[in-house]
């Protein structure tokens, strides 16, 4: 019987307006791509917890010579998190129902920090990366958190936007679910309850 859902954040609960591109383009233009492509494969050892982003961010901001500063393009962009009501509301659904409800997000430790204050009181718990110094899709992400959590793999459902971290999930037993909120809460809702979630229609 599941007891624990485990909700990704970005494409499932939340998501960045207009995409992180579209984001970084009022500051650099038609480099945003790049500027983005070399922020992401810096940034990996903050996501296991090693290393400051906003002090890389600043380094790659210098070494592009850019005349810009880095804690408002941070602030602008990474911190911009716009939450689906209607996803919100679903998981508010399964709480009301007894379940619980949890966070499960690949994230640095400064944005991490602000989805804790937004979802604060709307989840029971959010896992970061940063925290688990471990990212998804390996399994050992999902083995950590089933520790905090006292749960057996298949009392918890995860849901992702990303296959392979759904291939995680079910490696380490989860019931895991692929869905993008562009698919429409309909299916997510069908998915739950072919679990025995109380999702209502």
């Amino acid at each position: 019987m599941i007891q624990h859902a485990l909700v990704d954040a970005d494409g499932v609960l939340q998501h960045l307006p207009g995409g992180w591109v579209a984001a970084l383009e009022p500051f650099l233009g038609q480099r945003a791509e790049e500027f983005l492509l070399e922020t992401v494969t810096a940034e990996q050892p903050c996501l296991v917890g090693d290393g400051d982003f906003l002090s890389l961010l600043t380094d790659q901001v210098t070494r592009w010579g850019l005349a810009l500063d880095p804690v408002a393009v941070y602030r602008a962009v990474w911190h911009r998190i716009e939450v689906h009501a209607d996803t919100l509301a679903l998981v508010q659904q399964l709480r009301s129902a007894g379940i619980g409800v949890h966070l499960a997000s690949t994230q640095e430790a400064g944005r991490a920090a602000v989805m804790r204050q937004l979802y604060d009181g709307a989840v029971d718990a959010a896992y970061f990366s940063c925290d688990l110094g471990i990212v998804k899709p390996d399994p050992e992400f999902f083995r950590r958190i089933l520790a905090g959590l006292g749960a057996e793999p298949d009392e918890v459902f995860f849901v992702d936007d990303t296959p392979a971290n759904v291939e995680g999930a079910r490696t380490a037993g989860l019931r895991a679910m692929h869905w993008r909120h562009e698919e429409g809460l309909d299916r997510l809702r069908a998915g739950a309850a072919a679990l025995g979630l109380p999702v209502g229609t």
